[in-house]
This record gives C-alpha cells, sequence and structure tokens, in this order.
C-alpha cells in the first residue's frame, strides 16, 4: 500500500490522566462523551439513557448533579452502568463531594465557582481519597466578571485566561489529574480559545462546540469546528452538543472521528448522492443498510455505488463494493476485486450477509491472534 503523507495528523502531546477506566490524553484514542437530559434522580430513566448511549459506542457520559438527590442517586446508577460516568457540577462544592464519594469517575467543576480556597481543598481531597479525576469547564458565556471587565467581551483570550487561572487553584492543591474545556457556541471563538490553551499547557483538551444547535445545524458547526482542531491534532477527548437524543451525540462524535481517521469503530459506507444514472435506488438502499448494519462493531468499509462511473474506483478502497449495473445486475467486490455478480437479488440482504461474515472472520482471527500470544 503506498504511503499517503497528507492523511498524518500529529496529535498534540498532553498528559494523561484517567477517567474511571478510560485513559485520556498522551496516546489514548480521542474518546466520545454525551450528557443526559433525564433527572438524575430517576435512576431508571437516567440508566436507560446512559445504556442507549453505551450501545452507540460511548466511551464516557456526564449526567448533572444540581441537589442531593442527584448526588445521591449516582451510587446506583454506577452500579448498573459500564461507561464511567462524570458528575456535572456547578456551585456547591458539597455535591462534589457527595459525587465522588457515591462513584463519579470525575467531577466537572469550575474550581472558582465552588467558594473558599478551604472549599476547593475539600473537593480535592475528596477526588483524591475516591480516585476522581476533574474538568475544568470554562464557557463563553459564563465566564467570571473581572475578565469581563478586562477583555470588555468573551474572547479566546479570556477563556485561556480563566482555564488557567482555575488549573492554578487545583496545581496549588497538588492536583493535576484533570483536563480543560474552553467552549463557546460561536465557531470561531471556541476554535481560537482551544489554540491558544493548546500552546499554553500540556493537560488534556475535553473539545466542544457548546450550544451548537438541533441535530443538522449543530453536527454541521461541531464537524467544522471541533473538525478543525482534530485535524491540528488538538484534542483527546470531545462532546458533539445537539439538542437531540444523546445517541445522535454519540454516532456523529464517532462519524467525526472516522472521518478523519483518528478512531475506527463499526462499518464506514460510502456511498454516491446519486444521479440519473443510478442503477438502484441508492438513497433508499443505503439509509436501510446502515440501519441494519449498526449492530457490527468490527471496522469495515462498505461502497455503494449507484453505477459503474466511480463504482469500480470507490471499491478498490473499500473492503466490500458494489457498483450498480444495468438489468438488476451489479458488480461485487471484495478486498478491492472483482468478486461476483448480483442479479435479481436484495441488495441489502446481500451486502449485509457479506458485511457479518466478513467481521466474523476478522473478529475470529482476532481472537486467534490474542490466544497465540
Amino acid at each position: 500500500m503506498s504511503v499517503r503523507p497528507y492523511r498524518d495528523i500529529h496529535r498534540r502531546k498532553s498528559r494523561q490522566i484517567r477517567v474511571g477506566r478510560v485513559a485520556v490524553g498522551g496516546d489514548a484514542p480521542i474518546t466520545v462523551q454525551t450528557m443526559t437530559n433525564t433527572l438524575t434522580s430517576d435512576v431508571k430513566a437516567t440508566v436507560e439513557q446512559i445504556q442507549a448511549a453505551e450501545r452507540a459506542g460511548a466511551d464516557i457520559v456526564r449526567v448533572s448533579c444540581p441537589d442531593e438527590e442527584s448526588s445521591a442517586a449516582l451510587k446506583e446508577i454506577v452500579r448498573q452502568v459500564n461507561v464511567p460516568i462524570v458528575a456535572d457540577i456547578h456551585f456547591h462544592y458539597k455535591r462534589a463531594i457527595e459525587a465522588a464519594k457515591n462513584g463519579a469517575a470525575c467531577l466537572r467543576i469550575n474550581p472558582g465557582n465552588i467558594g473558599s480556597a478551604e472549599r476547593v481543598k475539600e473537593v480535592v481531597k475528596a477526588a483524591k481519597d475516591h480516585g476522581c479525576s476533574m474538568r475544568i469547564g470554562v464557557n463563553a458565556g459564563s465566564l467570571e466578571k473581572h475578565l469581563l471587565e478586562k477583555y470588555g467581551e468573551p474572547c479566546p483570550e479570556a477563556m485561556v485566561e480563566s482555564a488557567l487561572e482555575h488549573a492554578k487553584i487545583l496545581e496549588d492543591n497538588d492536583f493535576r489529574e484533570f483536563k480543560i474545556s474552553c467552549k463557546a457556541s460561536d465557531v470561531f471563538l471556541a476554535v481560537a480559545a482551544y489554540q491558544q490553551l493548546a500552546e499554553a499547557c500540556d493537560y488534556p483538551l475535553h473539545l466542544g462546540i457548546t450550544e451548537a444547535g438541533g441535530l443538522r445545524m449543530g453536527t454541521v458547526k461541531s464537524s467544522i469546528g471541533m473538525g478543525a482542531l482534530l485535524w491540528a491534532g488538538i484534542g483527546d477527548t470531545i462532546r458533539v452538543s445537539l439538542s437531540a437524543d444523546p445517541v445522535e451525540e454519540v454516532k456523529v462524535g464517532y462519524d467525526m472521528l472516522k472521518a478523519l481517521g483518528l478512531r475506527r469503530r463499526g462499518v464506514t459506507v460510502i456511498a454516491c448522492p446519486s444521479c440519473a444514472r443510478q442503477n438502484f435506488p441508492v438513497i433508499k438502499t443505503v439509509e436501510i443498510l446502515e440501519e441494519r448494519l449498526a449492530h457490527i462493531m468490527t471496522p469495515m468499509t462498505v461502497s455503494v455505488i449507484g453505477c459503474v462511473v466511480n463504482g469500480p474506483g470507490e471499491a478498490r478502497e473499500t473492503d466490500i463494493g458494489l457498483a450498480g449495473g444495468g438489468n438488476n445486475t451489479h458488480q461485487i467486490y471484495i478486498a478491492g476485486l472483482p468478486h461476483h455478480r448480483l442479479k435479481d437479488q436484495d441488495i441489502v440482504e446481500h451486502l449485509v450477509e457479506l458485511v457479518e461474515k466478513k467481521a466474523a472472520e476478522i473478529e475470529a482471527a482476532k481472537a486467534q491472534a490474542e490466544a497465540a500470544e
């Protein structure tokens, strides 16, 4: 295979922390996060939403802990899920201490909002005692008054100064197991803040374009902003903020990483937009196919092209390919080579069967290799 240096992404060197059993930063894979939107005190609803996010591939899930009932519910929630849970704490230092005691793997805080130095010290002690990491969460919409007075408005410099001030509070308490986020709903502001922060420290960075919007616009804004940062090697964990089901956030996050070659999980379907040359209904076929292949976790590429103009070329680059032909006869490619023709058969059923067979072979070979070690 030819070397393709233009695809190389050199990630920024950052220190590594742990969110429960998940490593963040350093040479660890970039992780995908989401956040529940249920009442955390409603254990059943929250667990169901976390488990749905797990099935979609979430590495880490955050829940809000605004009150004592929510932080108490963590004890039961963490018993029923597999992913590490981040407790979202905004003001009350006691919620952070309770969350740490009740099983949170990470605390999302602004140390400056917690209160006195003594209170911050208590939170740090709880985090150390219970193996919690932290996230300093800076948001353009809630910058400190003194920074707004200094800079006049939210700007990258103000956001980075806020982040570093909060980092120093934790460093002064001999605590360095934390990551930092500098989120804004403005793509330009968020990207510039992260770029400056990446140069100013070596802590892991949690990327996000906050309050990005609904499924379509939020995906576009997040892909532009976070995609630019990830392409530049900046970012160790991501959360796509959408006014949508948390599962959609996970899907978009993984698709973003897959598009940049930073994570591989599940089937990537490469498909043409369709045109008058199509020899089968491409759009509907791809829609059904992606749904039918959602259960496959093995990394694989499948090309579905409506005609023979680009079909063979795309098939050369994918594990399994289909190029549409006339008279309901289509060419199937395996590992880039013509393999057999598909005539008068259900395209989706045939491709699903091929993918499931290929996935089983890959997993069997992987298990055999691991056993040999």
